[in-house]
């Protein structure tokens, strides 16, 4: 295509008004109305040439997520916190239920009447329930040190996982935060309540919400392209 560092195929439609961009993995669809000229939509793709190459990046990015295999939970795997990765070590305990201490290093004390093949399954419970007890913690201090600014108070915090979202705000003021979070660094888990906890105040993406937020966080944007580059990553390691 002209002046294009892509291709693209045109597929025509009844059912269509205006001209529209379909960007899938390795491949632009323009969608457009039958009377539409090529030229035309030659010069719709063009002025939207950053948005097809950024939407492009993206599909490949996630692609690239989907090669990467869940951790299995094994003597040695490396753990992603807090923006790090550290290993995890595993040792034998007359404990009855596995416990998850960290010192520079996941030590999972594993009870010995566990078997085998019970094993990775009951660690990665264990981790998960440690990880959530963290994330409640580091959540509480976020809000506490954000919410007097401006009075944004949540009726409650909820701290789970969510297949699509990092968090959210309900209808009456409850915030739920995503745990997988806590495997990205300290200031990206910040940034997301912070945006939780602006929607008490503005509950769109306007002008005045981006304000909002970057009134609590100047540097924002870098935690949101953090998350845009990584999310789906950290999404596919606790599968």
């Amino acid at each position: 295509m002209p002046n294009l560092p892509f291709s693209y195929s045109i597929r025509r439609s009844t059912r269509t008004k205006n001209v529209r961009l379909v960007v899938t993995f390795n491949k632009v669809e323009v969608v457009a109305p039958l009377q539409v000229s090529e030229s035309r939509i030659l010069r719709f793709v063009q002025s939207k040439q950053d948005w097809v190459l950024a939407a492009l990046a993206k599909m490949a990015l996630k692609n690239q997520a989907t090669e990467i295999p869940p951790l299995i939970f094994t003597d040695g795997v490396v753990i992603p916190y807090q923006g790090y990765n550290y290993p995890l070590s595993m040792q034998t305990t007359n404990l009855k239920r596995i416990k998850i201490t960290f010192d520079k290093q996941f030590i999972a004390h594993i009870p010995q009447t566990l078997s085998a093949e019970e094993q990775p399954n009951a660690l990665k419970n264990a981790l998960i329930v440690w990880l959530k007890k963290q994330a409640k913690q580091q959540v509480e201090e976020i809000i506490k040190q954000h919410s007097p600014r401006y009075g944004l108070l949540p009726r409650s915090l909820t701290i789970k996982r969510q297949k699509s979202r990092w968090g959210s705000c309900g209808i009456h003021d409850d915030i739920h935060i995503n745990w997988l979070l806590m495997s990205a660094p300290p200031s990206v888990l910040e940034y997301v309540v912070v945006h939780e906890l602006c929607h008490l105040k503005v509950r769109n993406h306007s002008s005045d919400f981006w304000n909002l937020v970057a009134q609590h966080l100047p540097d924002y944007q870098q935690q949101r392209q953090w998350l845009k580059k990584h999310g789906a990553i950290l999404m596919r390691n606790w599968q």
